[in-house]
């Protein structure tokens, strides 16, 4: 491989971005750092560098095991990335999803001038 791989582009290949251009974006918006450093999207990788990313309430802490430039399937991820994001992390996001109070129960419809009133004075006092 001649040229090293995009921060970018990799995050893609190796499918923590949906699409390139919202790993891109992430990579704008600072959502990509190494070392405590935020990363451009032009930053070129290289294996075994460790980056921090935050993917909505996310954040991940994920290892280069090889270079990649083009988008594998989902069972070869693991071939091209070390996830060293500590379990505590993921046992506070599915927290976060199981005490979402905002989800109704499929079927009942929206939420009338009265439940979104209680909804509101639950949320903000």
């Amino acid at each position: 491989m001649e040229n090293t791989p995009r921060i970018d582009k990799y995050l893609w290949a190796v499918r923590l971005y949906k699409t390139r251009s919202l790993a891109t974006e992430a990579c704008r918006c600072g959502h990509v750092r190494m070392g405590g450093q935020t990363l451009k999207a032009s930053h070129e990788i290289k294996e075994g560098e460790v980056y921090e990313i935050s993917i909505e309430q996310l954040h991940k802490v994920v290892q280069v095991k090889k270079l990649l430039d083009h988008r594998v399937g989902a069972a070869l991820v693991p071939d091209y990335l070390v996830d060293l994001t500590p379990q505590e992390e993921y046992e506070r996001i599915q927290m976060v999803r199981q005490y979402s109070f905002e989800k109704r129960d499929r079927g009942i419809g929206r939420p009338t001038k009265r439940d979104r009133r209680e909804i509101e004075d639950f949320k903000y006092k």
